[in-house]
């Protein structure tokens, strides 16, 4: 009984040994329940002036809880990128005292700290809204853990109750009645905000808060609106610059321009109109949700099926062109043939040739007459099955040409198809069509901007929304355009006939534009959580179906008549064109051949008589 007696004794000496008067256990248990109820470490760095024995008997009996301790002797505080790691530190020592109020409110956001500290060095720090900073006090039956913020620099210092650790019942109560701490700090107390705008027409500053040529400037507008509803919610203000541009950075002053700048330069929290996402915008701006679902596309009328093909050869299958240009030769031998044998048998038909023969299967393939009737029963079942089959087949043909020329085209699907296609092509004349259309080095993308957009003069096919639009509708014609507000120009000029065959191609390489703020800012969480709740609610897709028009329905499909036109008909001209050709060239050679070959027979004729 005795060794075990003294072991017992020498564990609670140890347990109850005091650093600057507080006890190891119910420190490493008010740790343990901080870091349980936070929930996303378990593991602290231990930065202290008291004894060696004292904070290595802390580092073993959090060691016990799984939660890896390990005492920091460097005079500096480190944060881990990747997440926020766990500080506790003790402010009645000196020089922890001074690294703590060295700590800017940026720094304090990337580390969560619990402290012991007294109320007027608690004072002296800058923290900022989002910092997890966890003091505690201590008395005769318990320790109280607080937590303190301020909303944004120079603002007064916000405390709350955190939770209590009471020594005799050794029980933790949680004193929070929310436990997101964003959620928990909404309330900025009328705390203003700066936000960037991005307006490409000086008019759209004054129609923010209607909803008037909601096609200009659309996508601020529309974010316009959501943000005031989070400024509302986090019971903020907020204040409004306007810039006209996005922001692009300059490749020799590597500088930012545009709602960017000012949101790198600290003249913006909020970049309250979304913008794409890309590569080098991630390093300099915090990208939250997507609240504006509209893309950029090109956008046509499908062209006839005449436009990217010759109909005139679609109707029949190849393997059916390949026996239709036999089986005239065939039947046209046979016909011969039986001729032949008919003018063998009566001396009174002309002979029959073999030019002739085929003369009357081409009249039977067209449909047309014949100069002579056959006599024989032979020659005219010939020509019977020959004008019979051919008549199907003519039928056949012609059913199919007259779907085919009310057809449209499908064979344009891809941005090479479109490239390689006869339509013309424009783009919305805004900054970022101007910038990502001049920039591109993709092949496809740079070969349309190169060939199809910018003009042999120097020139370039932007054009303003309606014109657009309105060449579009005349067709054979490829828009850039935001989709969400072209479609309410379609919708207003088109018939609804026209509204069918509209096709989208995609050509930025870019998603849906994301709302931004400034590069870790303490109000990223608010806002994301603002946003979310904005989207949960049904108020961004309100807002969204009050800015942005959706693609127009087909109601009347094909029924329409469909009138042919020049480009529908052009191969069929072309063989007639062709054809009249070929035949004055047969006429020139023939006149040729028979005026010199002709002479010479009259001469040999005249030298015989003589």
């Amino acid at each position: 009984m005795l060794p075990r007696l003294c072991s017992f004794l020498l564990i609670s000496c140890l347990f109850i040994s005091l650093a600057n008067g507080r006890n190891i256990f119910e420190v490493s248990e008010v740790i343990t329940n901080i870091l349980n109820l936070i929930n996303n470490s378990r593991s602290i760095d231990i930065k202290t002036c008291w004894m060696v024995d004292e904070q290595v008997e802390l580092v073993k009996a959090l060691n016990r809880k799984y939660i890896l301790a390990k005492v920091e002797k460097k005079q500096k505080i480190f944060h881990d990128k990747s997440h926020r790691n766990w500080l506790l530190i003790d402010a009645n020592c000196e020089d922890e005292l001074k690294l703590l109020t060295k700590l800017s409110n940026i720094e304090f956001s990337k580390i969560n700290i619990i402290a012991f500290i007294n109320d007027t060095d608690l004072q002296k720090l800058q923290f900022s809204i989002n910092s997890e900073f966890f003091y505690l006090i201590e008395n005769l039956s318990s320790i109280k853990v607080k937590q303190a913020y301020r909303p944004s620099n120079g603002t007064s210092l916000v405390t709350e109750n955190f939770g209590t650790w009471f020594k005799d019942q050794k029980i933790f109560i949680d004193h929070r009645k929310v436990k997101i701490t964003s959620i928990r700090r909404k309330d900025f107390n009328l705390l203003q905000l700066n936000a960037s705008l991005v307006t490409t027409n000086n008019v759209s500053q004054f129609n923010l808060d209607n909803y008037r040529d909601t096609h200009i400037d659309t996508i601020t507008k529309l974010n316009y609106k959501l943000t005031n509803l989070v400024i509302e919610w986090l019971n903020a203000s907020i204040a409004y610059s306007f810039v006209d541009t996005w922001g692009y950075k300059n490749n020799k002053t590597k500088e930012w321009n545009g709602m960017i700048g000012e949101l790198i330069n600290n003249k913006s929290d909020i970049g309250a109109s979304p913008l794409f996402l890309t590569s080098d915008r991630i390093d300099v701006i915090d990208y939250l949700i997507c609240t504006s679902q509209t893309r950029s596309k090109f956008v046509f009328r499908s062209p006839k099926l005449s436009f990217t093909e010759n109909v005139f050869v679609l109707p029949f299958h190849e393997d059916v062109w390949i026996c239709l240009i036999i089986s005239p030769f065939i039947a046209a031998l046979f016909l011969y043939f039986s001729l032949f044998t008919e003018w063998k048998s009566n001396i009174g038909i002309i002979k029959p040739s073999l030019n002739d023969s085929f003369f009357t299967l081409y009249c039977a393939i067209t449909q047309q007459g014949i100069v002579q009737v056959p006599k024989a029963y032979g020659s005219r079942l010939i020509m019977y099955i020959s004008f019979t089959a051919f008549m199907f087949l003519y039928a056949s043909y012609s059913a199919n040409i007259v779907a085919l020329l009310q057809s449209p085209s499908n064979k344009i699907q891809t941005l090479t198809d479109l490239l390689n296609s006869r339509l013309e092509f424009g783009v919305d004349d805004t900054v970022f069509n101007h910038f990502y259309f001049k920039h591109a080095d993709e092949n496809v993308r740079r070969e349309i901007y190169l060939n199809k957009i910018r003009n042999k003069d120097g020139g370039e096919n932007f054009y303003n929304m309606s014109e657009g639009i309105g060449r579009v509708r005349d067709g054979h014609f490829a828009f850039h355009m935001e989709v969400g507000v072209g479609y309410k120009f379609v919708s207003e000029i088109f018939q609804e006939d026209e509204k069918c065959g509209l096709q989208e191609i995609q050509y930025l390489q870019v998603i849906d534009p994301f709302y931004a703020l400034r590069k870790k800012s303490p109000y990223k969480e608010h806002f994301k959580i603002g946003l979310l709740r904005l989207q949960e609610n049904g108020l961004q897709a309100r807002e969204n179906a009050r800015f942005y028009t959706k693609k127009p329905k087909c109601h009347s499909g094909n029924s329409n008549f469909v009138s042919v036109g020049m480009i529908d008909t052009r191969p069929a001209f072309l063989i007639f064109g062709y054809g009249l050709g070929s035949a004055m060239l047969l006429m020139l050679i023939e006149r040729a051949y028979y005026r010199y070959f002709g002479e010479i027979s009259v001469k040999n004729c005249v030298k015989k008589k003589s």
